[in-house]
């Protein structure tokens, strides 16, 4: 039976919230003895050596600082080149060269030619100064062999030689990268003699400067000054030359600006020429493609000193008793673009017009058409000109290049800008084949030129109207290759080719060049 009304109750339990407790452990003095047993190894049973850990130094390629290489070719033809220089010096640096090419026969009768030379160089580094000098000897012997070939001539009376000397001293801080102040400056003295009574003597000097005002501006100051002093068979007059060009210089963002001028006297007296001289020197640059594309213009005018020195490397045929001045760059306004196009190309560009007082050209002589004077136009020469060069470089190994330059000339006084083309194109390419084969490659083109002859060797100034003739120059096209094949890094073979196409032109008037000429030999360094 369930009784449903019943009710369980139970005790209440005795709760008891006492935690255990548990005594530490009473501490006693421990007495603890220690027992040290000592072992060692015999020492000839190891060997340790120490190694310390270091990165290896590359080697330095090995330097021969010397060559000799003589050839052989056609016309009688013997070259030889020398270069001696020092090896690797923190201190100094110094060398010499000899080099001589000759070739007994040429085009024509008489026609032989021989150029030598020996120089010696050195520098010395002092710090953030740098010290040094060169020494030079020429000596170019030549023939006016452009004379009528059907007659018979006295060959002393052909022979026409130069002897130059050049002694020149210089000095810069341009290594200095702490400096503001940065200069340069060099003295120096060319001698000239020719082999009928001409003697030339020129000294010069020059001074450059420049000074930071700030990572983005600065100032600049060019000087230049020279005393030439020319002897001939019937006169003698002495040449002053000065040109200061002050500058300051200025960097806003992609733009670059120079502001300036040039003061420039000048002695000179042939057609009047103007003593004092003042140009405007600006420039402007702006990188309109970051490291891709430069776009530059600007107006300039300069003065340029002209010398028998100069002028007789230019052209050996120079008629003695000439009268020499200096090039009077009046203004010239230019512009043009510079740049890359991707990893391998790079472009110039420019455009310029130009204005000239006494720009010199050679004409052929009155008396004897083999021989040129210098001729200079009374008044202004304008010329426009045009220059663009593109070249590719992939590497060390390859190198090609094309360079044009056009100069259309307007003459005052002269019918022709004698002897000056107005095209010379010049393509380029250099390649070397797994460093064993080295090739080098120029064609030129250069464009016909004119010059005026009187006919008959001993017509006279009476007749220049009536016997002269004005005759054009030919085209030239020219190719030359060089090879050399490498047996080791001393010893080496070339080849060179001179005219391959053997055209058969006249860069001068009466004067026939060599057609197809070769030459060759070995290097030898050490």
């Amino acid at each position: 039976m369930v009784e449903k009304n019943r009710v369980l109750e139970l005790p209440e339990a005795n709760r008891n919230f006492e935690k255990f407790r548990i005594e530490p452990p009473k501490l006693q003095d421990r007495n603890v003895t220690y027992r040290f047993t000592e072992y060692r190894l015999p020492e000839h049973y190891i060997n340790l050596p120490m190694r310390v850990l270091t990165i290896r130094q590359e080697d330095l390629t090995k330097l021969y600082g010397n060559y000799v290489k003589g050839g052989i070719g056609n016309y009688g033809t013997i070259y030889g080149r020398g270069y001696f220089h020092n090896k690797r010096d923190d201190k100094a640096s110094y060398g010499a060269e000899v080099g001589h090419l000759s070739s007994a026969n040429g085009p024509v009768k008489n026609s032989g030619a021989a150029n030598s030379f020996v120089q010696a160089h050195g520098e010395l580094y002092q710090g953030n100064l740098t010290f040094g000098g060169k020494a030079r000897y020429e000596r170019d012997q030549n023939y006016f062999y452009g004379y009528d070939q059907s007659r018979e001539v006295n060959t002393d009376t052909l022979k026409q030689v130069y002897n130059r000397f050049l002694a020149e001293g210089h000095f810069n801080n341009l290594i200095d990268i702490k400096s503001p102040l940065k200069y340069s400056g060099l003295a120096g003295v060319t001698y000239t003699g020719d082999n009928f009574t001409a003697k030339e003597t020129n000294v010069y000097a020059s001074f450059k400067t420049t000074y930071a005002l700030s990572k983005e501006s600065g100032v600049l100051v060019d000087v230049d000054a020279a005393y030439a002093n020319l002897k001939g068979s019937e006169k003698t007059f002495g040449r002053s030359f000065f040109k200061i060009r002050p500058a300051y210089t200025r960097q806003v963002d992609k733009l670059s600006l120079v502001l300036g001028g040039t003061l420039a006297y000048t002695s000179d007296t042939i057609n009047d020429s103007r003593k004092l001289n003042l140009y405007p020197a600006l420039e402007a640059s702006y990188q309109a493609i970051e490291n891709k594309l430069t776009l530059f213009a600007g107006a300039t005018g300069d003065l340029q000193r002209t010398t028998l020195y100069s002028l007789s490397k230019e052209n050996p045929f120079l008629n003695h008793d000439q009268y020499i001045a200096d090039v009077n760059k009046g203004l010239e306004f230019f512009g043009g673009l510079n740049g890359s196009l991707g990893k391998y190309v790079q472009f110039t560009a420019r455009v310029a017009h130009q204005q000239y007082r006494n720009l010199y050209f050679y004409n052929n002589a009155l008396r004897d058409s083999s021989q040129f004077d210098l001729v200079y136009d009374d008044g202004v020469t304008k010329v426009l000109q045009v220059f663009g060069q593109l070249t590719y470089n992939q590497s060390e190994d390859l190198r090609i290049g094309i360079k044009a330059e056009n100069n259309s000339y307007s003459t005052a006084s002269l019918e022709k800008a004698y002897h000056r083309p107005e095209l010379i194109l010049t393509t380029f390419g250099t390649y070397n084949l797994y460093d064993k084969i080295l090739f080098n490659a120029e064609l030129y083109y250069i464009s016909s030129s004119y010059g005026r002859i009187t006919r008959g060797a001993d017509s006279p100034p009476a007749l220049v109207g009536a016997g002269s003739e004005l005759k054009e120059t030919d085209t030239v096209v020219d190719l030359n290759l060089k090879a050399d094949y490498r047996f080791s890094q001393r010893l080496s073979a070339f080849i060179m080719g001179n005219n391959l196409l053997n055209n058969k032109y006249q860069r001068l008037v009466n004067y026939p060049t060599q057609g197809l000429s070769v030459i060759g030999g070995v290097t030898y360094s050490f």
